[in-house]
């Protein structure tokens, strides 16, 4: 007999799962249509614009009002625009707006589903690997992924690395300012380098990034901010790049993709100079999984499974972290690397800001 059956089901227990998953699976559509109006430039066109009708936004946007109408009402669905009945009109809040139509909000949001969008894409690559324990490099991925990524992160690196992040380390700033020799490792499209490169106009910084496509992204982004000369990429592995004395080396959200991170930051302490510092920023995570049950964790342990963990098995994989790491695991690599000293900086809900020092 099926022993599924032989059990009792609590129906309250069943329906606030089921409700759950009903929830999870409309947010998955709902992601869609986040994309489309990103791309159709829907929200751009309701933004500051008070109530309007679905016809005078399909104006705005160039697009056919009776599509435009159903993703209207899609979107009041999920609360993420606003509905007036008695004028029938709809309405892009400032809150709504800096989530969803402002780029350079902290919180600017659609780029971020390209994500999920290049791990469907990827599926087959993630069953076959998890039958056969074989890595998918960075690379191999759909290419959303590295756009979405950079997206993602680098609104959140342009609020906070300059103001809050790199004044919470000891003397950091005041070397910049000075001017210093910085190496920015696993860069990716190079927006954390170039934010630094901005901000401290005396000091040089150097990507390096294993992804060839992403280093020719960042030199175009360098390029773009007019610090090209200043912010120089090179493809290099994370154990091997070259220089020496540099004041900061910084891992931004990359330690837990490599397949040696011992290799990475004992690399590091060869690197850096004697009175150096290590920023190390990785996805926020406590110790234990059981401190970890929440819509952030699920995030991140998802994200783990297809990339991250898949990436740091295709280079060795002789340490996978995962995006969970926590604090603890990663101050034991960083000792094993002869750091003496490791503690944290600040913490934000999706992310640790540790530092390291010989």
């Amino acid at each position: 007999m099926d022993t599924m059956q032989t059990k009792t089901i609590d129906s309250a227990k069943l329906e606030t799962l089921v409700s759950r998953v009903v929830s999870d699976l409309s947010a998955g559509y709902g992601g869609v249509m986040v994309s489309l109006g990103h791309r159709l430039g829907l929200y751009k066109a309701m933004a500051d614009r008070g109530p309007l009708t679905s016809r005078e936004i399909a104006s705005r946007a160039g697009c056919s009002e009776r599509y435009v109408r159903e993703w209207l009402n899609s979107q009041v669905a999920g609360a993420y625009v606003t509905y007036h009945a008695v004028s029938g009109t709809y309405e892009l809040t400032p809150e709504q707006a800096f989530v969803l139509a402002n780029e350079d909000s902290p919180v600017f949001i659609p780029n971020a589903w390209a994500t999920p969008a290049s791990m469907w894409a990827d599926e087959e690559k993630a069953v076959e690997a998890f039958r056969t324990g074989a890595g998918i490099p960075w690379g191999d991925h759909d290419g959303r992924l590295f756009c979405g990524v950079a997206s993602f992160y680098r609104n959140a690196y342009r609020a906070s690395l300059v103001p809050e992040w790199l004044p919470a380390l000891d003397g950091v700033v005041e070397k910049l300012k000075a001017g210093a020799l910085v190496a920015d490792v696993g860069c990716g499209h190079g927006h954390s380098t170039v934010l630094m490169a901005e901000a401290f106009p005396k000091s040089k910084f150097h990507g390096f990034d294993t992804h060839e496509k992403s280093v020719d992204e960042a030199r175009k982004v360098a390029s773009e901010a007019g610090v090209f000369d200043r912010a120089i990429f090179s493809t290099a592995r994370a154990e091997n790049y070259p220089g020496k004395g540099y004041d900061l080396i910084c891992f931004f959200d990359c330690l837990h993709d490599m397949g040696n991170p011992l290799a990475a930051a004992t690399h590091a302490a060869n690197a850096l100079a004697k009175d150096g510092s290590v920023m190390l920023v990785e996805p926020f995570a406590n110790d234990r999984v059981e401190d970890n049950i929440s819509p952030v964790g699920r995030l991140y342990y998802a994200a783990s499974t297809t990339i991250c963990c898949a990436h740091a098995i295709s280079d060795g994989g002789h340490t996978v972290l995962g995006a969970q790491a926590g604090e603890a695991r990663l101050k034991d690599i960083f000792r094993k690397a002869g750091f003496t000293r490791f503690r944290k900086a600040m913490q934000t809900p999706f992310n640790l800001i540790l530092e390291a020092r010989l």
